[in-house]
């Protein structure tokens, strides 16, 4: 197969997900338009170049629906002959958009593509296009449906994770998420947006709270108490895990992913594509994988993926030298750690979605950037892209620093 190579990737910055978000002007066709644009300008490509656009949307509906990648394109100047498509598996479709457009490079069908995502969560809002697993009993039941952050709960009951464990994960990230911007370490990735007469709405993550501390957070209560104990899940919990004698409720919105705004860009392509363009490799695409995993515990599929990618690349977890593991919830990135006994100090080092947020259909696109870069910055040279997802699955990327 061709390889297919990183070239470059863009991303706006992280809006609250909000009516006073920063970015709840924006449109998401705004938004997907600021990614795309600042991938175009950036490279100088032509829009002959590019052979297709991918993006991720979550809730595809209202401003968000009727192939949002295609529009964005069009909107970010791209002209009549580039194409779009827009995919959903839930949390992990920027990183799928990503794989899915370096599948058309490896694959010989297309030259150079572009993958990423977009989701303005204030204006479309979460779980607005619905879903047949909470509604439908002929499969809610069976697959032990349940809210992700009673999974996630259970994820901590499971595993022995503390509310002082999940609380001291969340301060890390908001720590790591500060001193990176401090350092400038975003810098160079951010497409500032701007509104409809070009002055600007947000040029830095809006989500932050570097102020945080385990005392700060003490002062929240649990956030799945309710649906768990008088909704029921908590016995849906226990029924899949019998084990399990009772559920401890340890996550609230201070240990969990941030609702935000933000879109995502990645160019990829062929060596001989890159050329013609005067585009320099920045990394490869070694392997990717996806994988299902049991719907009740929900948030553990990025160990079972990981194991997945691994085998599939002829490699070993020591092998690799960075990890971007989603923080959906404090709990997910214990369980990672955990599972594999990797050194933390190679897992989101740069803070994570409990701190910046998780703008759902960009997210991937948005971290798998995040690894490129911090390899780049020291020098190492593999790096573990991977997401939850909701019904049970994960997705993981490994990629190569050229």
């Amino acid at each position: 197969m061709t390889d297919a190579f990183i070239f470059d990737h863009v991303r706006t910055p992280r809006g609250r997900g909000k009516p006073d978000g920063a970015l709840h002007t924006a449109s998401t066709l705004r938004l997907a338009a600021t990614a795309l644009k600042a991938i175009k300008d950036r490279n100088q490509l032509e829009p002959t170049q590019v052979d297709d656009v991918v993006m991720g949307c979550v809730d595809p509906v209202g401003e968000a629906g009727g192939d949002i990648a295609r529009m964005g394109a069009l909107a970010a100047g791209f002209g009549d002959t580039v194409p779009g498509v827009q995919i959903n598996r839930f949390c992990a479709s920027g990183l799928d958009s990503v794989n899915f457009a370096a599948a058309q490079v490896m694959s010989g069908q297309h030259d150079l593509t572009i993958g990423g995502g977009v989701e303005s969560m204030s204006r479309v809002g979460l779980g607005a296009s619905g879903g047949a697993w909470p509604a439908d009993p002929s499969i809610a039941i069976p697959a032990y449906f349940m809210p992700q952050g009673v999974s996630a709960d259970l994820i901590a009951t499971k595993y022995g994770f503390s509310r002082d464990d999940v609380d001291a994960y969340a301060v890390q990230s908001q720590k790591r998420a500060a001193a990176a911007w401090i350092a400038g370490r975003f810098k160079g990735s951010i497409a500032p947006v701007k509104d409809v007469n070009g002055l600007p709405l947000l040029d830095h993550d809006e989500h932050m709270r570097p102020q945080t501390d385990m005392q700060s957070l003490a002062s929240l209560k649990p956030s799945f108490v309710i649906p768990g104990e008088q909704g029921g899940f908590n016995a849906v919990a226990i029924q899949a895990h019998p084990e399990v004698e009772r559920i401890i409720h340890v996550h609230h919105a201070g240990n969990s992913s941030g609702i935000v705004d933000g879109a995502a860009a990645v160019l990829l392509g062929s060596r001989e594509a890159g050329e013609r363009a005067g585009l320099k490799p920045r990394a490869r695409i070694r392997a990717f994988a996806n994988i299902g995993s049991e719907p009740a515990m929900m948030l553990t599929g990025p160990v079972d993926v990981t194991k997945k990618v691994l085998a599939r690349s002829g490699m070993s977890i020591n092998d690799i030298d960075l990890f971007e593991v989603n923080e959906a919830f404090a709990a997910v990135v214990l369980r990672f750690i955990q599972a594999f006994d990797v050194d933390p100090n190679k897992v989101n080092v740069n803070g994570g979605a409990i701190a910046l947020g998780h703008p759902l259909g960009a997210t991937g696109a948005m971290i798998l950037g995040t690894a490129l870069d911090e390899l780049e910055r020291t020098g190492r040279s593999t790096a573990l892209v991977t997401l939850c997802i909701g019904g049970g699955m994960g997705t993981a990327t490994i990629i190569e620093r050229v």
